[in-house]
């Protein structure tokens, strides 16, 4: 077991990042300690990956422990990517200070967009939220899992292409998952088993190109590939305007008569630009 002490950029509020992975049922949070523990994939090796707060928001501090001291470097940068500790907030404040969005941003002040633990979950993730409540998107994705994934160190291990491609969609609808779910997480595992569809390869296009690649392919709706852009590649200016989540908080924030459109979303949106990957993730923060 290695350990390594990082600092990053303020602000950056970790009781935040907690608070809100805590909504998910696999994640191994620890808020009195302020830790958490990752389920790592890399290079076929599971690396449970603890991450421990001893900062503050002000002067933002973590203890990184993990097995395998020959992969430290790669853990890190990997770890580091996933919490976004290298992406300073200050530009996303200096931006939103002005906006009607100024106190919310004020409210989560150093909550970070971190993402999704393992690209191909993000995408399976995505498909079974479709068109659910949350919470009953947690449910479901949390049964998923646990039937086909691993636990390890306490830490539950996502399954891999591999393991989703060689079942059938009755497997998959067993979980209480429509036809529909269970043929899109299947067909598209295969095709990433088989090579067909790679995804580290998407990290490299722009945000037009991972659309079109992506919604090329069946079930691959634009909620979906929006989905993927925010919480598996981090991008910054990507805007749902078709979540209901997002129209809910639209309309509590600026007490509307009623929910607006996607086509009204999207032009509020526009005044967001370019980050309006942290109005989604604020908003819908706002009614968690």
């Amino acid at each position: 077991m290695w350990k390594r002490t990082i600092t990053v950029p303020a602000p950056y509020d970790f009781a935040h990042v907690l608070d809100r992975l805590s909504l998910d049922p696999l994640m191994a949070v620890d808020v009195e300690r302020q830790r958490i523990t990752v389920p790592l994939h890399l290079d076929g090796l599971k690396i449970p990956v603890v991450i421990e707060s001893i900062g503050t928001k002000e002067a933002p501090r973590f203890v990184v422990l993990a097995p395998h001291s020959n992969r430290q470097e790669d853990i890190l940068e990997r770890v580091s990517h996933l919490f976004q500790w290298q992406t300073p907030l200050a530009p996303v404040y200096d931006h939103f200070r002005t906006t009607e969005l100024a106190p919310l941003f004020a409210r989560y002040e150093g909550l970070p967009l971190v993402l999704d633990f393992d690209l191909y979950f993000c995408l399976m993730k995505c498909f079974i939220h479709q068109q659910l409540h949350l919470k009953v998107g947690y449910r479901l994705t949390e049964r998923f899992v646990k039937t086909f994934g691993e636990e390890r160190d306490g830490v539950w291990f996502y399954p891999r292409p591999e393991d989703i491609a060689a079942r059938s969609y009755d497997d998959l609808r067993a979980l209480q998952l429509s036809r529909r779910k269970a043929e899109y997480i299947v067909d598209v595992s295969r095709l990433i088993a088989d090579g067909t569809l790679r995804l580290d390869d998407l990290e490299q296009m722009e945000d037009g190109e991972v659309m079109e690649r992506l919604t090329a392919i069946r079930g691959i709706g634009p909620w979906t590939v929006q989905n993927f852009l925010l919480f598996g590649l981090g991008r910054p200016n990507v805007f749902p305007p078709a979540d209901i989540g997002l129209q809910r908080a639209v309309e509590r924030l600026f007490q509307l008569p009623k929910r607006p459109t996607a086509s009204e979303l999207a032009l509020l949106g526009e005044r967001w630009k370019p980050y309006t990957s942290y109005a989604a993730l604020y908003l819908w923060r706002s009614i968690e």
